[in-house]
């Protein structure tokens, strides 16, 4: 059976600990996975790695993750990239927000277990 090709993921997240147990999990299941801790960094980071898929959190230093996602969705180079939000803010208008700005879904990572964010990334990679 040939190997599938390695899904590239950029996880944005700014809080170490969640940075490590998200990578190994996404490790573990097969992904390569890049990370950086603010959304300005984000932004050139996506630039040069072109990632299938970004998980990225809302609250983050220098570039909040709405204004990261607004930026990534309206950029040619970088608008067809799925945007996972991976966050803990929870209210019904931070949700729409998400999905207004083109996310593909919004998690809220009290309610999601690491491995349920692998299924969710591969449904929407389609795995």
């Amino acid at each position: 059976m040939p190997e599938k090709k390695k899904v590239n993921i950029l996880l944005v997240e700014d809080d170490n600990f969640l940075i490590d147990i998200y990578k190994k999990k996404l490790e573990m299941e097969g992904f390569k996975v890049a990370t950086c801790d603010n959304g300005e960094k984000c932004l050139i980071d996506v630039k040069k790695r072109k990632p299938d898929l970004i998980l990225l959190d809302i609250l983050l230093p220098k570039l909040d993750g709405f204004a990261v996602l607004e930026k990534l969705k309206t950029t040619a180079a970088t608008k067809d990239i799925p945007v996972l939000l991976l966050t803990n803010l929870g209210q019904k208008d931070d949700v729409q927000k998400g999905l207004d700005l083109g996310a593909v879904d919004y998690l809220i990572k009290a309610h999601f277990k690491p491995s349920e964010i692998v299924d969710k990334i591969n449904k929407v990679l389609s795995l």
